[in-house]
């Protein structure tokens, strides 16, 4: 089984529809595909409408989190999208997104950068706006190369020049409401040293203890040596290692399927859940 646990649709910062997601998933020759836009759930029905036969769809989120000034970010799967108090939080995230956006859109102008806030809501349409629509935009006006190029403390990194914060969950109560909706939790990419500042392994070891089931481990931005010490320090602290391509489209260079969790891993994560289950495709109807 190929396993991809972390993925993002129009519905957040990807330049997939969801629909489109599931149908590059399934053409990529994988089995199991989490959708996990960044605090929302709004891609589920489509992609849930379009699946295809042989593809099954893990529902999920990635929540923003902030610990002693740092950002992390938390995977969820299979948690009920409709329990109140987890739905009230992410509502609250999301709300913030656009004013922080467009915080960040006046920092650039007063740096001398011709980006307008009409550019970055062009480029994020129906998503939930955030860093990457403004990175692209810097891509379009030709600021930096890449959107990875925008993601660095002279532009949209933690604590950078135009770096605008937003309210974001402390990671011990992410990990207390995804469990009360029934769902796993799974620490992002938490060693990405190129993303800026990143949680000491000691408070790894304080999420472990408060219920956190797992890290990403096998992720583009963790190299080989990185990756064997997450791997370690999960046997360590008894976390589940999972890996994933984070893949975001055209947005980003990394493939579907780039990165894959162990079918024995997924199998813990789908019994630890009890807030939905995975969907198995029937053949999805969603035309592009």
């Amino acid at each position: 089984m190929r396993i991809d646990l972390h993925t993002h649709s129009t519905a957040s910062d990807g330049t997939d529809t969801p629909a489109e997601l599931v149908r590059n998933a399934a053409a990529a020759g994988l089995d199991v595909v989490a959708l996990t836009d960044h605090d929302t759930t709004r891609g589920y029905a489509e992609a849930i409408a379009a699946l295809p036969a042989g593809l099954t769809l893990v529902t999920g989120a990635e929540l923003s989190c902030r610990i002693d000034g740092v950002g992390l970010h938390m995977l969820a799967y299979l948690f009920d999208p409709e329990e109140p108090e987890l739905s009230r939080e992410r509502e609250l995230v999301r709300d913030d997104r656009v004013p922080r956006a467009q915080g960040m859109v006046a920092k650039l102008q007063e740096l001398g950068v011709p980006v307008t806030w009409e550019q970055v809501a062009r480029i994020a349409g129906d998503g939930s706006v955030g860093r990457p629509h403004v990175a692209e935009a810097l891509v379009e006006i030709g600021v930096v190369d890449s959107v990875s190029d925008a993601f660095v403390p002279d532009w949209l990194a933690d604590g950078g020049r135009a770096y605008v914060g937003k309210h974001e969950l402390d990671p011990f109560d992410a990990i207390r409401l995804v469990k009360a909706a029934g769902g796993v939790t799974v620490f992002a990419h938490p060693l990405a040293l190129k993303r800026g500042r990143v949680v000491p392994e000691s408070a790894i070891a304080q999420l472990a203890a408060a219920g956190l089931d797992g890290i990403e481990v096998d992720h583009t931005d963790h190299d080989a040596p990185t990756r064997e010490r997450l791997r370690g320090l999960a046997r360590e602290l008894g976390l589940l290692a999972t890996g994933s391509s984070d893949y975001h489209g055209s947005r980003k260079t990394v493939q579907l399927g780039e990165f894959t969790t162990d079918p024995e891993i997924y199998g813990e994560i789908t019994r630890r859940a009890t807030g939905a289950f995975p969907v198995p495709g029937a053949g999805g109807s969603a035309r592009p």
